[in-house]
């Protein structure tokens, strides 16, 4: 794979499998995403309600029918965006958590089969991929409970080399990870006015780019939510942050291709 347009497709979801070295990468909104590679499919945080709590979702319902056939689901922190109870209670028990460590014992609760708690560095194999947490500069703590879990993200590797950045802020150590990476998926955004620091700005998202060097750069965590009564005035929020970080990624990291992805759709890079 090469970092140019040539061998990518975009598509619309069909939730079929993909095989061989091909990778799909369907962005579902938010931290969601349906990752095929090696004829392996994986979920990452999992947020599949219109609705949720004073956030309203803009755009496609997500596809569940990619539900069926996953072969293990990513969770990098326990926040209920993104570790969330109803969309937890929709996924099949038989395919297999990967979750931060101090994450089990919340998990279990949703009787899933197989929880397997990693911290940064630890990996576990998955029908062939080996998955690896890395650190991430993110408050990991469940609200409204507090239960405390590590943030991590998590590098998956077959014939491709895939990061999952997860929830993070910017931390030195992302320049670890890069050097071999054929696509980054980064979150750029959240989902209110307000950015914390324990996240990366479109900018920020831009400078962790240009350490981990990737082939692919992909933005993750915009244009999904708003709370609600805020879609009239302030929906530029939905657009703006990936428009943002396209225009700094060109500037600061240019050897680098940049796709942007909106809720719902997809590509393939053969």
């Amino acid at each position: 794979m090469t970092g140019t347009r040539e061998g990518m497709t975009r598509q619309a979801s069909s939730g079929g499998r993909e095989t061989g070295s091909d990778v799909t990468i369907l962005y579902l909104g938010h931290n969601t995403l349906e990752l095929a590679l090696d004829g392996v499919r994986l979920l990452t945080d999992p947020m599949l309600r219109m609705r949720f709590e004073v956030l309203r979702r803009h755009g496609p319902a997500p596809d569940l029918g990619v539900l069926e056939g996953l072969d293990a689901i990513l969770i990098s922190h326990l926040h209920l965006d993104h570790a969330n109870p109803r969309s937890l209670h929709l996924l099949p028990k038989e395919i297999p958590l990967v979750v931060p460590r101090g994450g089990a014992r919340i998990l279990r609760r949703f009787h899933f089969h197989s929880v397997c708690e990693l911290a940064p560095g630890d990996s576990v194999v998955a029908e062939g991929l080996t998955i690896t947490a890395t650190p991430a500069q993110h408050d990991g703590r469940r609200y409204p409970w507090g239960h405390a879990a590590e943030a991590v993200g998590y590098v998956i590797q077959g014939s491709r080399r895939l990061y999952f950045a997860g929830d993070t802020g910017f931390f030195d150590g992302l320049a670890d990870l890069g050097g071999d990476l054929d696509i980054a998926l980064l979150p750029i955004w959240g989902w209110g006015l307000r950015l914390p620091d324990d996240h990366l700005s479109p900018r920020t998202a831009a400078e962790a780019v240009s350490l981990l060097r990737p082939r692919v750069a992909i933005p993750i965590h915009w244009g999904t939510f708003l709370p609600l009564g805020m879609s009239w005035w302030y929906r530029h929020y939905l657009t703006d942050p990936a428009q943002d970080f396209l225009r700094y990624a060109t500037e600061l990291a240019p050897q680098v291709r940049t796709v942007l992805l909106q809720p719902g759709e997809s590509i393939t890079l053969r």
